[in-house]
């Protein structure tokens, strides 16, 4: 087996990087994941995450973890509604599509997914601030003044990863998209009117290329995000909580006070301009030892297409495959061919990603579009 005698290092903690562990630990590999967050119960923030029948929940079945997702996970329809929150359209959950991409909360996936490691396997407060290679092996170093070695190393740890200079030189690019994102915690109490308007759907509007997106169930939250192109990135230099808050309750003045009322309530706020990782060229081919990266540190893309940790759990699949299976004669040779692989469905998954976006920030745009 390649990594018979190697020491792995995998950076970053999100589902994509804990899933590659888990995937190599089947094979009884050294594999050691290292993560900026304080500790295990350290909060992440946004949406759920659906994980996809043909991407990312093979990768779950490959893991042993299918039936436990399936377990946590919430099949949720869509209810579409006109800004003034008049009803449009609704998309029932059904026998049939219950298992297609049920969502599930980001801290819950993460969750189950240390529950199927080795013990001690994350290093939490673990800031990688660079790897460089001394004595034959990779050095990563870390914010707090420690440091660690491997054999081998798998970026995991998103779109700003420091480990992407060894493998490419393509710059992060911004999208012209703005993101804001709001909880409401115990929504059925706080705001049982548009709690019981949800029905238990993801609640989408769009109007004049502005969307807005409500998950009612997101662990005891209502999260939601809003949507909208950036005309001027000088406009949006937003100074706390009261500063987006008023910013959205001006935007959203002609919808409806269902809307409105919810922007009022929301005691957390946080932006996100979305940005992108193009493929547009040929990663290089000379690196000092075995490095690659996966999830969104390979490919970050816009979330308008659902696409992104589906694409970094086949990358997770495909990448543990390679290296398990004795088809490759070296490490490298395993990666190379992950690569090669990867730049085909990734490109795939960000043209279908930055079309959505295009098509969704036209003033005449409708989610029925997209749904069907």
């Amino acid at each position: 087996m390649l990594l018979k005698d190697s020491k792995v290092a995998i950076i970053g903690a999100g589902p994509v990087g804990l899933t590659m562990a888990r995937l190599l630990q089947q094979h009884h590999i050294d594999v050691t994941v290292y993560e900026r967050d304080k500790d295990p119960q350290a909060r992440i923030w946004g949406g759920t995450l659906d994980l996809h029948k043909d991407t990312g929940q093979k990768a779950m079945k490959k893991a042993g973890l299918l039936d436990a997702y399936y377990d946590i996970a919430v099949p949720m329809g869509i209810t579409v509604t006109d800004e003034k929150a008049k009803p449009l359209f609704t998309k029932a959950i059904t026998d049939e599509n219950r298992y297609d991409n049920p969502e599930i909360n980001r801290n819950n996936l993460r969750t189950l997914l240390l529950g199927s490691l080795w013990e001690h396997t994350v290093v939490w407060d673990r800031k990688c601030t660079d790897v460089k290679v001394s004595d034959g092996q990779w050095q990563i170093l870390f914010e707090n003044g420690t440091q660690a070695s491997a054999d081998f190393v798998i970026g995991a740890n998103g779109g700003m990863s420091g480990i992407r200079k060894y493998i490419t030189d393509t710059a992060i690019e911004e999208t012209g998209t703005m993101i804001l994102q709001g909880d409401l915690p115990q929504p059925e109490i706080q705001y049982p009117e548009l709690y019981r308007l949800c029905n238990g759907n993801r609640l989408m509007a769009a109007h004049e290329g502005n969307l807005l997106v409500i998950n009612p169930n997101n662990n005891g939250n209502l999260a939601y995000g809003v949507i909208f192109k950036i005309p001027d990135k000088t406009e949006y230099n937003f100074q706390g909580e009261e500063s987006i808050r008023q910013f959205l309750l001006e935007r959203f003045s002609n919808w409806g006070e269902l809307y409105q009322q919810l922007f009022q309530l929301t005691s957390s706020f946080r932006s996100l301009p979305t940005r992108k990782l193009p493929l547009s060229k040929p990663w290089k081919t000379s690196r000092p030892l075995p490095v690659t990266l996966i999830g969104d540190a390979a490919h970050l893309m816009p979330p308008f297409a659902g696409q992104g940790v589906n694409t970094g759990l086949m990358d997770a699949l495909i990448l543990s495959e390679n290296l398990t299976c004795g088809k490759y004669e070296s490490i490298q040779a395993a990666v190379n061919d992950y690569e090669q692989q990867m730049f085909i469905y990734a490109s795939e998954a960000q043209r279908a990603s930055s079309e959505n976006e295009i098509e969704m920030r036209h003033p005449d745009f409708s989610f029925r579009q997209l749904i069907g």
